[in-house]
Parts: C-alpha cells; sequence; structure tokens
C-alpha cells in the first residue's frame, strides 16, 4: 500500500470517532458518570501519547530548545483558540457532559473547534509514518478518543437546534475527510522536512493536547468522579504506554 494511502487510512480512522460521536449525541443521552468514566480514560491515554510518543519523539528529533518552544507554542495557540471560540460556546468542545445546547452557532463553532484541533493532530498521524517504522498507533488511539466528545457534543446541540440528521452526519463526515487529507499532507508535504522542523510540530501538537487535557478532560472527569476514576485513568496511561512500546 503506498505511503500516503495508508497515511490516509490512519487520519480517517481517528477522525470517524468525530462520526461516532456524533452518532451517539444525536441518538442517545449518556449517563454522567459514565461520560466521567470515559474522559478520565481517554485523559489517561492522551497523557501517555504526549509523553512517550510526541514530546519524547521531538525531543530525539529536534532537541530540548525546539522541543520546548513547540510545546509552549502549541499551549499558546490551543489557548488562543479557546478564547475565540469561547465567545461562541466552544470552549469546552472536548467535554461531553452538560445540558444540550440550544443554539446553532454553538453547535457550528463545535465543529470548528473539531477542525482547528484535528488538523494538527492528523498531520502528526501523517508524520509518524515518515520513519519507516509504521503509524503511532498509541497517536491514533489517543486522538480517536479524544475526538468523541467532539463530535457528542455537536451533534447534541445542532439537534436541539432543529437540525436534521443528513446536516449534522454531513458536516461531521467532511471533517473526518479533512483528518484524513491533513494525514496525507503530513506525509507527503513534509517529507523531505528537516528533522528539527517535524520535531517542532510534534511538540507543538503535544502542548496543545496536553493544554486541551487540563483544561478540559480532566475537569470533565473529575465534575462526577466516583471512586474509580483514579484507577481507570491509570488504565488509559498504561494502554497508550504498551501500545507506544508494542513491537
Amino acid at each position: 500500500m503506498p505511503g500516503w494511502l495508508e497515511a490516509g487510512g490512519w487520519g480517517l480512522l481517528a477522525g470517524s470517532a468525530l462520526l461516532l460521536g456524533a452518532a451517539v449525541g444525536f441518538f442517545v443521552r449518556i449517563p454522567r458518570r459514565a461520560i466521567a468514566s470515559i474522559m478520565a480514560f481517554g485523559a489517561g491515554v492522551l497523557l501517555s501519547a504526549v509523553a512517550f510518543e510526541l514530546v519524547g519523539e521531538a525531543y530525539d528529533q529536534a532537541g530540548m530548545s525546539w522541543t520546548a518552544s513547540g510545546a509552549i507554542a502549541g499551549a499558546l495557540i490551543y489557548t488562543g483558540c479557546n478564547v475565540l471560540l469561547a465567545r461562541r460556546g466552544a470552549r469546552n468542545r472536548k467535554r461531553s457532559g452538560g445540558d444540550d445546547r440550544s443554539d446553532d452557532g454553538s453547535g457550528l463553532a463545535l465543529a470548528t473547534g473539531a477542525l482547528l484541533d484535528g488538523i494538527p493532530e492528523s498531520i502528526v498521524i501523517g508524520t509518524s509514518l515518515l520513519a519507516g517504522g509504521g503509524v503511532s498507533v498509541a497517536t491514533v488511539v489517543a486522538v480517536f478518543v479524544s475526538n468523541v466528545p467532539e463530535g457528542l457534543s455537536s451533534a447534541a446541540g445542532l439537534r436541539a437546534a432543529g437540525r436534521g440528521r443528513a446536516y449534522v452526519f454531513t458536516l461531521w463526515g467532511g471533517i473526518a475527510a479533512i483528518s484524513a487529507l491533513s494525514s496525507i499532507a503530513g506525509f507527503t508535504v513534509l517529507a523531505s522536512a528537516p528533522a528539527v522542523l517535524l520535531g517542532w510540530i510534534t511538540a507543538l501538537a503535544g502542548g496543545a493536547i496536553l493544554t486541551m487535557v487540563a483544561d478540559t478532560m480532566i475537569p470533565e472527569a473529575f465534575d462526577d468522579a466516583h471512586l474509580l476514576i483514579g484507577l481507570i485513568t491509570v488504565a488509559g496511561f498504561l494502554l497508550s504506554f504498551a501500545l507506544s512500546h508494542a513491537g
């Protein structure tokens, strides 16, 4: 299979979580305690992926100074986007709990937020194939898990605003397709990029994801914390760690 096609397939797989979340948000109401467990597991997966896949890989490629500057840039960009999107009701786009949003603008802002998150994440999935050792499965799993709440939240809001299923699933299908194209771009456009640049981009994605985990996913998990939340978080962390070291 051509490398660019494999990259697109992995990007599409990660982006398909948006469609899965949209289906759940459109048709199902999930109990709050179940949401807390899902978010705790996802936070553990992402923390491990950032530490052992993204930041670790960035350090190997670019060294400490470029890794630090990339991670800080990612945190600043994510925070800046959150400030802008908060004005349209999408600050907590990775969170899936709470009341359904009732205005169309909030649902569209959530979709815009998913697009802003998904492009750099998908680019990193594509660039992970450039070393020739196969895709970073831990990164794909982490992105997949974190994408579900975005589709869920937006679909619930758009449904409450009166949008039909064709509109909702066309919207999220398009964003999933853009995720696939972003992975292809990461594999093709950056194929000849210097290692320092690849490392900086990887660190940027890691910084953005870590900021998102601290800003939205961990608070979501502990909004409705129960006695097993810590254990579930560790389980997600260990799963991602095992995947990153498989093979």
